[in-house]
């Protein structure tokens, strides 16, 4: 038989159903054809900023988001540990905050050559995950993007308002030092904060925050300098400090540690707008460094100011500090301005996520007055929400249970997982097993940190 007869026969037989090797060979050579596709987009290639950042802004924007209030709480975190638990536990917590940033980043950046965008925010990663990923998940894409949606709300709602009560005490602490003879309460202080966040939080472009950025990380290195100063200097011989606590207050130090580590409701704002992403990830790398210089600050503040004060320390150890000094004054007032700034950065990224939702329903003429009355109401609530709970350290500790544990826990070991199903769980699975045990990690400081919290709450208001 002729060659081009043989090929007529092969043509003709198109209308037979394919043997199962044949299926095999056609369903590979689709699922490479697919991967070669999304290897050859780039999406660092195709990202046009007007206002990019640089690497070392994104340094400062990414190190400011993890270095707030928490900071200083976590003397008091070390309280419902003792010194050994809670110096383990912020290592633990740091490492755990810092893959789950990465495996978040590295899902995004893989869902973006999928389905071929430059960059996605936080929740429309979460959204496209689930619309690429298996086809029976394919339909809860956008209750899922809703669900992240709420929980970055929740994560903005929560930590600003802990930010505003932050900024109140040490007002209060500040001025009822100078004015002894006038003294107001947090809840009065906190509604005095409510034209001043709402003018600094209509700063729209993360590049223009730069500079506050990096004000807020000098004003928190020098309030950092004097607290140390204080903490190392006369040191108790008997301090009131324990080694070990007992384990079933364990959970509210996750809540705060949590609280106060995790930034991840900045990460892709701050990953997306980078002039260099690739500097992003890596050895070392933005996130490493960064989480590396946030861990080993942690660690020195919670276990050296805990021997300082033991159990007294209060929500934020600056509120120890002597009233009657100029350097303890200085760092009051430096870290109210510090954490001030942090809350536009922090606010940031809700406020870019729920304009893009609304913008379509809002004429394009009122674009503008849209984006105001948002960020307005939006820091209304959190006013509201500290002066319904004036507690700093109760806050604290019910917002890392709920909102940044979700946030930053379990979403993205979710998507991960999800992402990964069809494309390859790793040698042994291995994925599956790590994520299950981080799922496991977040079902645990939810549950027992809402508890332990509210039990506090009870005891106090009873």
């Amino acid at each position: 038989m002729k060659p081009e007869n043989k090929m007529r026969d092969l043509n003709m037989d198109d209308s037979q159903p394919p043997s199962q090797a044949q299926s095999t060979i056609t369903l590979v050579n689709i699922h490479t054809n697919k991967n070669e596709k999304e290897e050859e987009y780039n999406p660092f290639e195709h990202r046009k900023l007007a206002h990019p950042t640089s690497t070392s802004g994104a340094f400062f924007h990414l190190l400011k988001s993890s270095l707030g209030s928490g900071l200083l709480a976590m003397p008091y975190a070390f309280t419902n540990t003792g010194l050994i638990p809670g110096a383990i536990g912020t290592l633990i917590v740091a490492a755990i905050a810092t893959h789950c940033v990465h495996i978040l980043v590295s899902t995004s950046r893989d869902i973006c050559r999928v389905c071929r965008a430059p960059f996605l925010s936080y929740t429309d990663t979460c959204e496209k995950v689930f619309k690429y990923g298996p086809g029976s998940l394919r339909r809860y894409s956008t209750h899922v993007m809703h669900f992240a949606d709420f929980a970055m709300a929740g994560v903005c709602l929560g930590g600003t308002s802990v930010y505003v009560l932050f900024i109140a005490s040490s007002l209060q602490n500040i001025f009822d030092h100078f004015f002894p003879e006038h003294k107001f309460s947090i809840i009065a202080y906190c509604g005095m904060l409510l034209v001043p966040l709402i003018l600094i939080t209509q700063i729209r472009y993360l590049k223009f925050l730069v500079p506050f950025s990096m004000v807020a990380n000098l004003c928190l290195l020098v309030t950092f300098g004097i607290t140390c100063y204080y903490t190392f200097t006369d040191i108790p011989e008997k301090p009131n400090a324990e080694l070990a606590t007992s384990i079933s207050k364990w959970p509210l130090f996750i809540s705060t540690a949590i609280f106060a580590m995790e930034g991840i409701n900045v990460v892709m704002p701050v990953e997306n707008e980078m002039k260099k992403p690739a500097d992003f990830l890596g050895c070392p790398g933005v996130l490493n460094v960064t989480m590396v210089f946030v861990a080993a600050l942690y660690g020195v503040v919670g276990i050296f100011g805990y021997i300082k004060y033991g159990n007294e320390v209060l929500g934020s150890i600056t509120l120890n500090l002597p009233e009657n000094e100029a350097p303890a004054l200085t760092a009051k007032i430096l870290v109210a301005i510090a954490v001030f700034f942090t809350y536009c950065l922090q606010m940031y990224a809700p406020m870019d996520i729920i304009w893009t939702r609304i913008q379509k329903k809002v004429p394009q003429r009122y674009h503008n007055v849209g984006q105001v009355l948002l960020r307005t109401l939006s820091v209304t609530l959190t006013v509201i929400l500290a002066i319904a709970v004036p507690d700093l350290a109760l806050l604290i500790e019910l917002v890392g249970a709920i909102f940044f544990s979700t946030l930053g826990l379990l979403i993205p070991v979710v998507v991960q997982t999800v992402h990964r199903w069809d494309r390859g769980l790793g040698k042994y699975r291995y994925i599956l097993w790590k994520n299950g045990l981080l799922l496991l990690f977040y079902l645990l400081v939810l549950l027992s940190g809402c508890y332990s919290a509210v039990s506090k709450l009870v005891q106090k208001l009873m």
